[in-house]
């Protein structure tokens, strides 16, 4: 009886995500795209790299969440590729107990989410009251999943309260926002997650970067609109994960382009009076931190676990923690830090991440978003890509090459 329970819990939770028919026979040319200097198979491949990327760093990262330095190098050692997570399952975490190496948590769920509220768009401008009901409605279709189990056993009930969980703080907000309720909003949002600055639009934004391939203040604009959910500073830094996004999906983007985005600033934020720019002082602390870290490398090797360089960055961190892991501008200090600190190599940045710990399947997630779409996703490691593709379509029923081929035909016309 306990194996039957357990069947129906997996089989509950494989449908949790939307399920995806297999990857459809899309063909895209090599006709280029004079905007962003692309072909049209270079377009899908980034937009592949930004959701695979950001797949990796959160299946990464997702085995040792908010673990300390000392408890991952017990179990894991150094974290150098994909393993397997024995942990327990959360509404933000896992949602089968136990996955093996290339499973995600809520940071690839976020994409996916994103991406199908994407496909309803047009390729110009975006709705929030649209994104709001998305969300929304996917917690409403929980609620009644909810209400008509037809059963005695806590599994299937267990199953579906993960689901509903994962996105009822945003529901309190989405509702009143969509009503238009001014002060039912503004309420709602102050008590979002208790009211701390938590990484929302993080979670989502490199998704609204790829939609707006090349234009990094188009994406910006977009994608502050959509922060509705973010308090303080933290919708100038999810606006500028989605620009950065962005710009790397140009032809000849360089790493050196994707800092300069982080300087555009569509909504005067350095017109703060007493204060300033926060996300600027941040890029500035991870590039002070990346070049205080260069001049301990003894090892010829920065990403060695007994790097001077290394623990220096790690001791340099420490000391600019938040009061809790998913702050938005302690998520967004450490992305930005591995990011230089790595001199942006895909799988340096997320080893930094991950071994850093923390929040660590976010950090990773978001940079490899970004970093993904740079790179595209025939430049991403080949063992990790197809593990992720794999164990996310089989066991979560997430199909990211449908996401991507589906996001590209929209934003085509096709």
């Amino acid at each position: 009886m306990k194996n039957i329970a357990h069947l129906v819990l997996f089989l509950l939770l494989f449908s949790a995500c939307d399920r995806k028919e297999p990857a459809s026979p899309i063909q895209f040319s090599d006709q280029r795209i004079p905007e962003i200097g692309l072909s049209e198979k270079q377009l899908h491949d980034r937009i592949l790299g930004m959701l695979v990327g950001s797949a990796i760093g959160d299946a990464m990262g997702a085995p040792t969440e908010m673990w300390s330095r000392d408890a991952i190098k017990l179990e894991y050692g150094f974290v150098e590729s994909l393993d397997s997570m024995v942990r327990e399952v959360s509404p933000e975490g896992i949602w089968i107990a136990n996955l093996p190496a290339g499973g995600t948590t809520d940071d690839t769920r976020w994409k996916v989410l994103t991406s199908d509220y994407l496909l309803t768009q047009n390729t110009n401008e975006l709705d929030a009251r649209d994104f709001a009901k998305q969300i929304l409605n996917s917690y409403e279709s929980y609620t009644k999943e909810f209400e008509n189990i037809k059963s005695t056993d806590p599994e299937p009930f267990e199953a579906v309260t993960l689901k509903m969980g994962w996105l009822q703080e945003w529901a309190k907000v989405s509702h009143p926002f969509i009503e238009d309720n001014l002060v039912g909003y503004a309420d709602s949002l102050g008590k979002f997650y208790g009211g701390e600055m938590v990484c929302a639009g993080l979670l989502y934004s490199p998704a609204l970067g790829a939609y707006f391939p090349g234009n990094p203040e188009k994406a910006y604009r977009e994608a502050y609109k959509l922060s509705l959910y973010d308090l303080g500073y933290a919708k100038d830094i999810s606006a500028l994960s989605a620009a950065m996004a962005a710009a790397g999906m140009k032809a000849g983007a360089t790493k050196e382009s994707l800092l300069a985005t982080l300087r555009i600033d569509p909504e005067n934020y350095f017109q703060s009076r007493l204060v300033g720019r926060t996300s600027h002082n941040i890029l500035k602390n991870a590039l002070l931190i990346s070049s205080e870290s260069a001049k301990q490398d003894s090892l010829g090797n920065k990403l060695h676990p007994d790097s001077k360089a290394l623990q220096f960055a790690f001791s340099q961190l420490d000391q600019r923690l938040q009061d809790m892991p998913f702050h938005a501008g302690e998520i967004w200090l450490q992305t930005l830090t591995a990011m230089v600190y790595s001199d942006f190599e895909f799988m340096g940045t997320m080893t930094f991440l991950v071994n850093y710990g923390r929040d660590n399947d976010t950090t990773a997630a978001v940079a490899g978003g970004i970093l993904g779409a740079f790179y595209g996703f025939e430049k991403l490691p080949k063992l990790e890509r197809e593990k992720v593709l794999s164990v996310n379509k089989e066991m979560l029923g997430i199909d990211l090459e449908k996401t991507a081929n589906d996001l590209t035909a929209h934003m085509l016309g096709n």
